[in-house]
Order: structure tokens, then sequence, then C-alpha cells
């Protein structure tokens, strides 16, 4: 689809919607750069869709006493100084429905896959009001990603909003990926927005999506780095009026921001190009608001209101592991929480190169299941106490017994957190490996055979004890007979697999 036809069959409102108002006619000044500046419309609306005639639109961002900044949308390159712009009388929205899962988008509403054309059910706006506080509740349900290191020690509840933040290269697309892979069976809808991707990179994420058999739950949103800086600054917007879309049928929805680093790019461009004043690293003094307004619309409604839920996973990409940069910081502070994903960890192997010092949860255990709670405050525990010691270890030489048991505890610990982005684990994996982690059953088995330990001990449970791994995904707390089984679980496993117990020197 050619830029001058994006908007050549607008999705959202019909062509006679959009009929020109012959009651306010405005005249282009200048335009430059996307942008257009206009006089005498007098009466035009902030965030008002215009039309300078045939198929080229724009969108309404500044009001100035003797003019009117106006950033074009999509069409043909052929405005002048002199031409005509038309008020609409509508602000900005598209018509979605249920067809836009398992397709790839523009920020129109618009199908950019090749496939057929997206039937309209309701219009959305793409900016609007986030419930007010009278129409929520707690986060307490969990958002399971699969990732042992997220779920057991920041977990996500569904209605969250979750920082992924860390510099290029750390794996933060993939943690969103695997993320988005586990909602499969977990009735829940996803919306993947990608903001300033390339293209080639964006059609490998879909095809892993369709290999996977995530599109079948997936709706993908797509401004490309090929697209104009507009399109980008709308894309997010875009992607929550989707997932509002499914809210209000009472739908658990989550969508994934990738990234706002480029959304703010975007936005500073447009805003500069416009003549607004430039701030801290350039950036328009409003550019907090850009986000806040995005991501305060994810939340969890109440029984009366529908009791759906929009959990969010912006992602944020840093320079040089600089957390304190503007845009960071802004965005941390509208988030319940942050996933920091560190280069040196990347580098030296541990995958997801999650910092777990650093990661953080505002929501915390209320977003666990029972037995996930139980077993992960003792994890927590070994984790804090592991990286104490091992950064006093370095100097010293003469550790006595105890220490040296933590420390070994630790190493294995950290170990088995490492997982392939591509390997999702049930809560029943999960509660398994981490239980034996921190009761000590992983203190006699070498490091370098944790890996293959956990596959061939997962694999055991699941062929000799599947009526225990059935209760266990549905996350009772660990007691009584429940408990007894996973001991004998472990003890047969034990006896079948004595190679695995032989401690390395």
């Amino acid at each position: 689809m050619t830029k001058s036809d994006i908007f050549a069959n607008l999705s959202a409102i019909s062509k006679d919607d959009l009929a020109p108002q012959e009651t306010s006619v405005g005249t282009i000044i200048s335009y430059a750069d996307g942008i257009v500046f206009a006089d005498q419309l007098h009466d035009v609306q902030a965030g008002e869709l215009v039309t300078f005639g045939g198929d080229t639109y724009g969108l309404v961002l500044n009001l100035e006493k003797e003019r009117v900044g106006i950033i074009v949308l999509a069409g043909p390159e052929t405005l002048k100084a002199g031409d005509n712009v038309y008020r609409t009388g509508k602000i900005l929205s598209i018509n979605v429905s249920d067809e836009v899962i398992g397709r790839v988008i523009n920020p129109m509403g618009q199908a950019i896959d090749g496939k057929s054309a997206i039937a309209k059910d309701k219009e959305m706006f793409l900016e609007k009001i986030a419930p007010g506080v009278i129409t929520r509740e707690g986060v307490n349900q969990p958002m399971q990603t699969g990732i042992k290191a997220i779920d057991a020690l920041i977990p996500i509840g569904r209605g969250q909003r979750e920082l992924i933040i860390g510099d290029r290269n750390t794996g933060k697309s993939s943690v969103a990926l695997a993320s988005i892979l586990n909602q499969k069976g977990q009735d829940m809808i996803c919306i993947y927005v990608a903001i300033g991707q390339k293209k080639s990179t964006l059609a490998q994420f879909v095809q892993v999506l369709e290999d996977k058999g995530a599109m079948e739950y997936t709706a993908v949103v797509s401004a490309s780095a090929s697209e104009s800086a507009s399109l980008q600054f709308l894309a997010p917007y875009a992607g929550q009026a989707v997932a509002e879309y499914f809210l209000a049928k009472g739908k658990d929805v989550l969508i994934v921001f990738d990234d706002l680093s480029k959304h703010a790019q975007a936005y500073r461009e447009i805003s500069l190009l416009l003549k607004r004043p430039s701030g801290r690293e350039a950036y328009p003094g409003d550019v907090f608001y850009l986000h806040s307004r995005l991501l305060e619309r994810a939340c969890k409604l109440n029984q009366e209101n529908g009791g759906g839920s929009i959990t969010a996973l912006p992602i944020i990409e840093t320079q040089a592991n600089d957390v304190s940069a503007y845009i960071p910081t802004n965005v941390i502070s509208i988030t319940d929480g942050q996933i920091y994903l560190e280069t040196e960890l990347f580098n030296s192997g541990v995958r997801p190169a999650i910092n777990i010092g650093l990661s953080v949860s505002r929501v915390g255990s209320a977003a666990q299941l029972k037995a996930m709670k139980q077993v992960a405050g003792s994890l927590k525990l070994d984790l804090a106490q592991f990286r104490e010691l091992e950064a006093f270890a370095q100097f010293s030489s003469d550790l006595d017994a105890a220490t040296k048991k933590q420390l070994e505890r630790g190493k294995r610990v950290s170990e088995i957190l490492k997982q392939a982005w591509d390997w999702q684990m049930s809560v029943a994996d999960q509660v398994l490996v981490i239980y034996a982690a921190v009761n000590g059953y992983l203190d006699e088995i070498a490091i370098a055979d944790l890996l293959t330990f956990e596959a061939d001990y997962l694999h055991f449970a699941k062929s000799n004890y599947a009526e225990l791994v059935e209760t266990l995904n549905k996350g009772p707390k660990i007691e009584g007979k429940l408990e007894t089984d996973i001991k004998a679980l472990l003890s047969d496993f034990a006896k079948t697999h004595p190679h695995f117990y032989q401690k390395e020197a």
C-alpha cells in the first residue's frame, strides 16, 4: 500500500462523515516536511481531522492565535500555499472489529498484510480519557509470561504496566515475544505495536507468531521506520484503541509497545517542525503527558464494568545503561515496575539478562498464585544472600562451610533461572524447578548439568506424575499431600537418574 492511498478508504469514518464543512474553510499558509500551517480555521478543535480535498488528510495539533498547525497524515505531495483546508468535525478514530485478530494493520486500522479488507464494527477514538478509579479494582490475577525469573521474582498482574528497559540488543523484544507466545490457551488477546522498526524485523516477528500459532489471538499494529513521523506518533494510540475494543467486551488484553523511545523521538520531530519550544534533550514540555495519557489507559476493571483488563508492556531503549535519562525516568515513574535487562549479563550468557536487583514489580506477590508465591519467597532470599556473599568472597579465600554452601546454592539458583526465549514454562514446571532449587535438591548437581537436569526432570514429572503436574498448574499452596508428592517425585527422579548427583569438585 502506497503512502498516497493509505487514507483512500478510511476504515474509521465513512466518506459522508468526512465531507468538507463549507462553513469552516481555511487556507494553507505554508507546507513543508509534512507540516501545514493554515489560517481562518477559527473554530477548529485540537485533535480534529481535516481534509485538503481528495484523499489527503491531516490532524490538527497546534492552535495558535493567528494560525493552526496540522500534521499531514497521508496523501499526495501536491499541497501548496493558497490551497483550501476543510474541517470534518470528527476527532481521529479507527474502526475495529474481531477480524483484526491475526492481522497486521496500520495506525488507521487498515490491513497492510496483503490480505482482504477488515470488516467494520465499532469506531474507537485514538485519544480517550483513562477509566476512573471507581470503575477499577486491584490487580490480583497473574499474567504468566512463562519466564521463571519474571513470574517468580518480578510478577506481572493482569491490568499492570510493567516497563521492559535496557540497551539495544539485550533481549527486550524477546521477553515481550515470549510473553505473547505464553498466552496461548490463557484467554488473553495480545496486541503488538511496532513503532519505527524495520519492515524486515517486523516480518520476522510476525512469522514467529504464525509458526507458533500465536496469531490466532494476536493483532499487530505497525508504523515502520519508513513511515512518516505522524504515523509513528499515532501507532501506540491506535494499538490502545484496539485493546479497548476488546476490553469493552470483558476480555483480558496484553499490549506491547515496541518501543516508546522511538515514539518519543517521532513526537519530538513533529513538535520541532510545529515550532513548539524545546526543552530537555530537545523534547517538548509535554512529552511526559505523551506517555502518561497512553499508559494510564491500562487497567483492571471491576465486575460491574465488565471485569476485563489491559496489561501494558512498554519497551524503552537506553543508551549505555543510562536509566536516568529523560524518557526512561519519565516512563519509569508512570509504570508499576520495570524489568531491567543488562548488557553485561547478556554478553556473559545470562538469558534473559534480567538484573534482579534493579528490577521490581510494584504489584508484587498480589499477582502470584499461592504455589509460586510460596517458593519465590525463598528464591528471593537465596539470591539476595548470594549477591552479598559473592561480592564479599572476592576479598577472602578462607570461607567457612556455611558461607561456601550459600555461595554454591546461589550459583545454582542463578543458573536455573536461565531460559531460552522460545521455551515457555507452565506454572507447574516453574514451581517444580524452583522448589527443587530452594530446598537444596540441586546442591549435589554440577552447574554445567543443571539445564540438562531441568529438561529431564520436567519430562519425568509429566510422564510419571501427570496428576501432580495438573494440580500444580492451578497454583494451590504447597502443603500436606501435595508437598509429599513433590518430594516423592524428586526422590524417584534421583533414583532413576543417579548420574546427575555427582557434585563437581
